[in-house]
């Protein structure tokens, strides 16, 4: 018969604890939890043992081969995940509100966004008009552009839509996409092709955390003709990319600016005519559009924009 915890008098749990118990849910083995938190064994016991004190209740029914859930146990799961997401979201926060307040902005890029003209004078405007704003530019790859602006990491990101939900955009520029291919791919010798001319080419991927409505636009899947991409490698940056076309594993489109921002051996780039073109846009996430660094980069990419600066790409 499983021993209850006097609840009387009890304060409460510890963020760590919930953690330990939500792991320790997950495995239901104490030895792989321990070993996933980075803990030994005995002080995994030690803190379940205390929070089952300070919750009143016994979590878990154990004996010396099987770990199982209590029917309270099971029953404040989603509870504590509730109140370790909750947390979460408020470090998160604050962490936000932090850098707003000491005057820091954290910026994202992706590909070669560092290096566009739009993103230089935005940086010289925010410079010149904010001149105690500090400013931190973070390169990401395809999986954490998105995913670091929606989760707060970074303050605003200068990237390529289309975009998910809940983050909004100002359009900074466009310009052309282009085929990037294998020299060895024959149909490279071409000035110009068409997108039934690549139908049967494969296509590098992206891995399944990137919003696939990003990468079905920068594949063009489907095609115009309703037909779909056949996917090859999947790359998680640029660099992995360019080295995936170079050993003519697969191909894809790039912004025009990649013929002189990633030129490569192995790799050339060859105009579509029927391709859609490509924007740069600064992203935010919607609720913090009125934060004072999220407002401050808004401000100088309004009046970048405004003034045609930085339209024009490298080419």
């Amino acid at each position: 018969m499983l021993a209850v915890p006097d609840p009387g008098g009890t304060t409460e749990p510890s963020l760590q604890q919930l953690r330990i118990f939500l792991t320790l849910g997950e495995e239901l083995h104490f030895g792989r939890a321990a070993t996933r938190l980075h803990m030994t064994q005995p002080a995994l016991s030690r803190q379940m043992k205390d929070l089952e004190k300070r919750l009143g209740v016994v979590l878990f029914s154990r004996d010396s081969r099987t770990v199982s859930f209590t029917e309270a146990g099971r029953g404040l799961t989603e509870e504590a995940r509730v109140t370790v997401e909750a947390m979460g979201r408020l470090r998160l926060s604050a962490a936000h509100w932090g850098r707003s307040l000491a005057g820091h902005v954290v910026v994202g890029t992706i590909g070669a966004e560092a290096a566009m003209p739009y993103t230089r004078a935005i940086l010289e405007h925010l410079s010149a008009s904010q001149p105690r704003l500090t400013v931190e530019i973070r390169s990401l790859n395809f999986i954490d552009h998105l995913a670091q602006l929606l989760s707060g990491d970074i303050d605003v990101a200068i990237l390529r839509p289309p975009v998910p939900a809940g983050i909004e955009l100002l359009e900074l520029a466009t310009e052309p996409r282009v085929a990037c291919l294998s020299v060895t791919d024959p149909i490279g010798d071409l000035a110009k092709i068409f997108l039934t001319d690549l139908g049967d080419r494969v296509f590098v991927d992206v891995p399944p955390e990137v919003p696939r409505v990003w990468w079905d636009f920068w594949a063009m899947d489907p095609r115009p003709d309703g037909t779909r991409v056949r996917y090859g490698p999947v790359v998680s940056d640029m660099e992995g990319l360019l080295l995936a076309v170079a050993r003519g594993d697969g191909m894809c489109f790039l912004p025009a600016a990649a013929r002189e921002l990633f030129p490569r051996p192995g790799v050339r780039y060859v105009d579509v005519v029927d391709l859609s073109p490509s924007v740069s846009a600064l992203g935010w996430p919607v609720q913090n559009r009125d934060r004072p660094g999220v407002r401050a980069v808004r401000a100088a990419a309004s009046a970048v924009a405004d003034s045609g600066r930085g339209r024009t790409p490298p080419r």
